[in-house]
């Protein structure tokens, strides 16, 4: 054995004391850090990215863990931002609550490819929690689900089902034949995820498949008649429609009873994405806005988002795993069986397969149903009070209302990309935010789905966007 490497090994305890220290010591530092060291570069002016110094060449021989671990510390934790903290109101990202953050310690320590029969224990595991969630978003027992690496993924894995089952109703296998078997594929939806072409293009249908639908006036909800329109118009040919629980610049909700009612006229596969907006079923006040999603065929949710685990994580459900099955199975003498309950190597694109499941499992052991209510429920609140903060600061205008945990804003005088990023840059150090544009308008939004964020911090967040729009003048 190396004689660095046996070095570590005999101080195995230590080193982890270590990094325990280390990483408690981030985490108590997350309320008082900047947010975001390092303003992002201006989309229009694109800067070398950083480290902008030489990279050093690779050690030929190595100084163990203590100094690796003292070197990140020196060059690279103080340019990472603040993201698992209260204030990284960007994208839609959650922390690691207590509980995940040591599921996820022993997920490395236990380093299990959780794939297999022949090895059973972790997707043992994997099975027990996806149990727990589908009871937590209100899905039947007629959902069976998979962890997947984010919501892009369980998308794509969704879709890619959708695919086969387009395939069984044309007597064809794109699983076998290729997705040209298929002929030209239609996949309807009124405000899809950008992740939703992306899926399509490595599934070979194509972004051109992508048929976009008519909203409701002044909503992102599609406009169920004219998703009824759009599925006649080609007659007796099966479609896909892509449905949206939580849009992302306003967390707006399509009606999916009313889109599973078209089923009775017409043949499509009903995919819901609902990364983030399953969890409004933990909310007694807005489960109602999931209701329905239960007659999805396949259902996309993000677990590295809302339940506050660490990425990457997310749940792919499906009414079909005999088709998932088709399109994902892996034969080799070495991998589990097929059979009535196939091995999880059979189900994702993935043949390794981390124990993801184990941080989300740690989680709702620890705080279960209602835990992770409160979570959601303050998250919801916070974004309601920053709304309505917004709404009387006369430096900005709220550009929709808060249907859930997402602020979608912006200047109230001349609102443009580049005076937006300059207010993002200037607020950075106490509150992240992203860049989105909304019916038109250059904009900005505030996701709220940290476990750690408390009204304190809105009004931390008010002030510090008050202040640097003041400054822009």
């Amino acid at each position: 054995m190396d004689r660095t490497l046996a070095a570590d090994l005999a101080r195995l305890p230590e080193l982890l004391d270590a990094v325990r220290d280390a990483a408690a010591a981030t985490l108590a530092a997350l309320d008082a850090r900047p947010v975001v060291p390092v303003p992002p570069p201006h989309p229009a002016e694109p800067t070398p990215p950083h480290p902008a110094e030489p990279t050093p060449p690779l050690p030929e021989h190595g100084a163990g863990t203590e100094a690796a671990l003292a070197a990140f510390a020196e060059r690279w934790a103080p340019r990472l931002s603040a993201s698992a903290g209260p204030r990284y109101l960007g994208f839609v990202t959650g922390g690691a609550t207590p509980a995940a953050l040591a599921g996820d310690w022993l997920t490395a320590a236990h380093d299990q490819n959780s794939n297999s029969a022949l090895d059973g224990g972790g997707q043992d595991l994997e099975r027990e929690t996806v149990t727990w969630l589908r009871d937590l978003f209100h899905l039947s027992a007629a959902h069976t689900g998979t962890f997947v690496s984010g919501a892009t993924m369980s998308n794509t894995t969704g879709l890619a089902i959708a695919r086969e089952w387009l395939g069984e109703r044309l007597g064809v296998s794109p699983s076998e034949d290729g997705a040209a078997a298929l002929g030209p594929v239609r996949v309807l939806s009124g405000a899809p995820h950008s992740s939703i072409a992306k899926a399509l293009s490595v599934l070979g249908l194509g972004r051109a498949a992508l048929v976009p639908v008519p909203t409701l006036p002044g909503r992102e909800a599609v406009d169920p008649a004219a998703l009824d329109r759009a599925l006649a118009d080609t007659p007796g040919r099966p479609a896909v429609v892509v449905a949206n629980a939580g849009t992302v610049n306003t967390v707006d909700f399509d009606d999916l009873r009313a889109i599973a009612a078209l089923r009775e006229r017409h043949d499509f596969w009903l995919h819901t994405d609902a990364a983030f907006g399953a969890f409004a079923a933990l909310s007694p006040e807005h489960a109602h806005l999931t209701e329905g999603l239960d007659a999805s065929d396949s259902v996309c949710v993000d677990l590295h988002k809302w339940l506050n685990v660490p990425y990457d994580s997310a749940v792919q459900f499906t009414r079909r795993r005999d088709l998932q099955a088709r399109v994902f199975q892996n034969a080799a003498a070495y991998l589990g069986p097929l059979g009535e309950n196939p091995d999880l190597v059979h189900l994702t694109p993935e043949n390794s397969h981390r124990l993801r499941a184990l941080a989300a499992w740690f989680t709702l052991r620890a705080y279960g149903r209602e835990g992770h209510r409160e979570i959601v429920e303050r998250d919801i609140a916070c974004a309601r009070s920053l709304g309505e903060s917004l709404t009387r600061d006369p430096y900005f205008t709220v550009l929709a209302p808060v249907r859930l945990n997402v602020v979608c804003f912006t200047l109230a005088g001349a609102p443009t990309t580049t005076r937006l990023t300059a207010l993002r840059e200037a607020a950075g150090p106490e509150v992240f935010v992203t860049p989105t544009t909304y019916a038109g308008t250059p904009a900005l939004r505030a996701a709220f789905s940290n476990w750690r964020t408390t009204q304190a911090d809105v009004r931390r967040i008010a002030q510090a966007l008050h202040t640097a729009a003041k400054e822009l003048g």
